[in-house]
């Protein structure tokens, strides 16, 4: 793999804490994108990691040359500011599998835990498959489209290429949706970033999940990096809620937790689709929602950029329909049935 980075700190330390793992070969550095492209001819690297702010070309006007000319995986790897976030959601949409924060100099003992989440995104990414953005999104539903008389609430979740998936699914819903709660593996850096973008592009609201709010039609609500969501009765109404209690399946938000709550709390009036992503999380969440009456839905292999976590579904049995992206807002508002 090869690192891409302005600091020649940066480069040093990303290249050592990648190192560690033997299954991954840092074969070079590179200071700036034209470094890197010659870098890339010579070495045929099999993942990059870039730097989002760089002089000469930044890392997104870099990303788009290489998705162009030669599509590869790319993990992002970005400033903790506002600009950092907004840019690295534009890296994702134009084709980054992941992102990561950069380190900060107050990690300390952190420092390690940092490593292995870098080499665990360097490792997925390497399992992954450079998709283009060109390819058909999903229709928007007519207002008038046929909706279930008992859908309540409708969960989402998903991991690697999650970020673009979601984006296409509820650009697609229209703004009377039933409410809809989210879980995405992403960075708590990133994750407000990502819940604005979705409400700019959204006929719905969408907003940043918090410790305790009622589920409302035509809102969504995503789970922050770093905390669960639950989705819970109070009284005749449904609401949601954040926590930081331990990772589940090494995530938090963790896509079973979301799921197992609906399934406890919303049961049969429930909908629910597991999107693309690396692992198996969400596919026991899918099976309890199925077992609960729950309609659930799988993304397909062919529109996804991992199918692990929508796979492992599909193999437990969880799945009660597997269907490509551009069909998933229309299967879920009318559980199952395309029209």
């Amino acid at each position: 793999m090869l690192v891409i980075d302005d600091s020649a700190l940066m480069r040093r330390l990303m290249s050592d804490l990648l190192s560690v793992d033997p299954l991954i070969e840092v074969v070079g550095t590179a200071a700036d994108p034209f470094i890197a492209r010659t870098k890339i001819k010579r070495l045929s690297p099999d993942v990059l990691t870039l730097d989002v702010e760089m002089p000469r070309m930044d890392g997104l006007s870099f990303l788009g040359n290489l998705m162009r000319l030669r599509p590869m995986p790319v993990v992002m790897v970005s400033t903790l500011t506002a600009k950092g976030a907004a840019v690295t959601l534009d890296a994702l949409a134009a084709g980054a599998v992941d992102c990561i924060a950069k380190p900060q100099a107050d990690l300390g003992g952190g420092l390690s835990a940092y490593g292995e989440q870098l080499r665990a995104k360097v490792r997925q990414a390497a399992n992954t498959r450079a998709v283009s953005r060109a390819t058909a999104p999903n229709r928007p539903v007519p207002a008038t489209a046929y909706r279930h008389p008992n859908l309540h609430v409708i969960a989402i979740g998903a991991s690697t290429g999650g970020t673009n998936a979601i984006l296409d699914v509820l650009s697609a819903l229209p703004a009377d949706t039933p409410p809809i709660v989210i879980a995405q593996h992403i960075p708590g850096a990133f994750s407000a970033a990502f819940a604005e973008r979705l409400n700019q592009h959204s006929a719905m609201t969408v907003v940043h999940a918090g410790p305790s709010q009622p589920l409302l039609r035509g809102h969504a609500y995503v789970a922050p990096g770093g905390f669960h969501l639950r989705v819970y009765r109070r009284g005749t109404a449904w609401h949601c809620g954040t926590s930081d209690d331990e990772p589940v399946n090494g995530h938090r938000p963790s896509v079973d937790v979301l799921f197992e709550s609906v399934a406890q709390h919303v049961g049969s009036g429930a909908g629910a689709a597991l999107l693309t992503g690396m692992g198996s999380d969400g596919a026991r969440g899918l099976l309890a929602l199925r077992n609960a009456g729950a309609y659930t839905l799988a993304q397909d292999q062919p529109s996804s950029i991992v199918w692990g976590m929508p796979g492992a579904a599909v193999a437990l049995g969880a799945a009660q329909q597997v269907a490509p992206l551009n069909q998933v807002a229309t299967r879920l508002l009318g559980r199952g049935e395309v029209r």
